[in-house]
This record gives structure tokens, C-alpha cells and sequence, in this order.
């Protein structure tokens, strides 16, 4: 079992940045991978970026790639999702998830076991 909880969120600028974390809870965090995700109001949720249990291999969406950056510290058990150049297609509740990862990018929230609560993030214009 694993317990996740995101802070960091909240309104911003356009073109501002913001820092999420994600604090993870038990010894096992790093033999996740961990993902963000995304879900804007009346969409569905969406990958952002995932990081390999080693943290040396990350893959984005198109939508944020050179914009935010996905990084982890496992002795911290915590992973990071800087956020620049934001814009209001950007305003969502972001979500962190763990992962095994075996083959392929982890893009599906059902390829993801556990969850957080979210953080929202508002991008005004």
C-alpha cells in the first residue's frame, strides 16, 4: 500500500510557474515509477510525464514537453513536477500515481495503482 499527497497548486499568472510535489508514504517508493496526470473540468484525465524508478529516464506529453519537468528524490519519497511558461490550457487538478512500468510509456491512467487526491492548479489569463 501506498499513500500519495500532492501540494503545491494554485492560481498563477499566465506564464508563470509553479512546483508540484508528490510525498509518498512506506519504503517501497522507489521500486515505483511515478506519473502525473492531469484532468480539466468536463475532460478526461491525461498523461503529463512519468520518471523511471531510477529517475534517469523521463517522457512528457507534446502538450507540456520543454515546458515542465518531472524529477524525483527517493530519499525523500517525494517526485516533482516543475511547471513553466503556464497557460490556461493548463488549468486542471493534477493528480501523481505510481507505476511498474514494465513495457512501452505508461500514457493510460489504467496502467497507474495508486493515486493522490490532487492538487488544483488555475492558470489565469
Amino acid at each position: 500500500q501506498v499513500q500519495l499527497v500532492e501540494s503545491g497548486g494554485g492560481l498563477v499568472q499566465a506564464g508563470g510557474s509553479l512546483r508540484l510535489s508528490c510525498a509518498a508514504s512506506g519504503r517501497t517508493f522507489s521500486s515505483y515509477a511515478m506519473g502525473w496526470f492531469r484532468q480539466a473540468p468536463g475532460k478526461e484525465r491525461e498523461f503529463v510525464a512519468v520518471i523511471a524508478r531510477s529517475g534517469t529516464i523521463t517522457y512528457y506529453a507534446d502538450s507540456v514537453k520543454g515546458r515542465f519537468t518531472i524529477t524525483r528524490d527517493n530519499a525523500k519519497n517525494t517526485v516533482y513536477l516543475q511547471m513553466n511558461s503556464l497557460g490556461p490550457d493548463d488549468t486542471a487538478v493534477y493528480y501523481c500515481a505510481t507505476t511498474t512500468w514494465r513495457v512501452g510509456i505508461p500514457r493510460f491512467a489504467t496502467e497507474y495503482e495508486y493515486w493522490g487526491q490532487g492538487t488544483q492548479v488555475t492558470v489565469s489569463s
